[in-house]
Formats: structure tokens, sequence, C-alpha cells
């Protein structure tokens, strides 16, 4: 399993998940809460400010550059599940990430 390092230190909120080969992990660094997902070597990560109310951030990788905010976890998951090729369905999501977006 693959997960680039973010450019700061997971605290110590982790969790993992996994369903259909798919992996996700969230973590929080001092300033984002991160939800990365990989499949077949191929990575997409939804981010959100630590205090958890501002836009979603997509990227195709925990690191990347964003690609598009949206305001609803269920639009950001559908746009990392595009990115990885499955179903936003397939996506496994950790119970400390469910309450990510607005």
């Amino acid at each position: 399993m693959f997960f680039p390092c973010p450019a700061e230190s997971p605290t110590m909120t982790e969790e993992t998940a996994e369903a259909d080969g798919v992996t996700a992990r969230y973590y929080e660094t001092d300033t984002e809460r991160v939800l990365a997902f990989e499949r077949d070597g191929q990575t997409a990560a939804v981010a959100q400010n630590v205090e958890g109310y501002a836009m979603l951030k997509v990227r195709p990788s925990a690191d990347g550059d964003e690609l598009e905010r949206y305001y609803g976890f269920d639009m950001a998951l559908d746009h990392a599940a595009e990115l990885l090729g499955v179903r936003p369905n397939d996506l496994p999501v950790p119970d400390a990430a469910a309450d990510m977006g607005m």
C-alpha cells in the first residue's frame, strides 16, 4: 500500500478502512484533515481544514495540488472515485472521516 508522505507529520488521529480493493487512510495534521485513497497504485485525497468548516479539496494525492473544491462530502467522494476508476459507493470511509464537509 502506497500513501505519499504529507508535508506535515500526521497527529495521533489516524484510521484506515478497506473495501473492494480500495484502501482509505484518514489522518489529521496540524492544519488539515485528510482522507487519502489508494487503489492499484492510483491515489486520490480529500482534505479539509482542521477546524472542519472549510470546503473540501480534492487532490490527486495527499500532498498534491488541489483539483477542485466542494461543499459536500458526497461530491468530493464522487470526484475521488472518478480519479480511482471506481463507483463512489466503493470508497471505504473510516468513521473519523464521516463528518467531513459542510
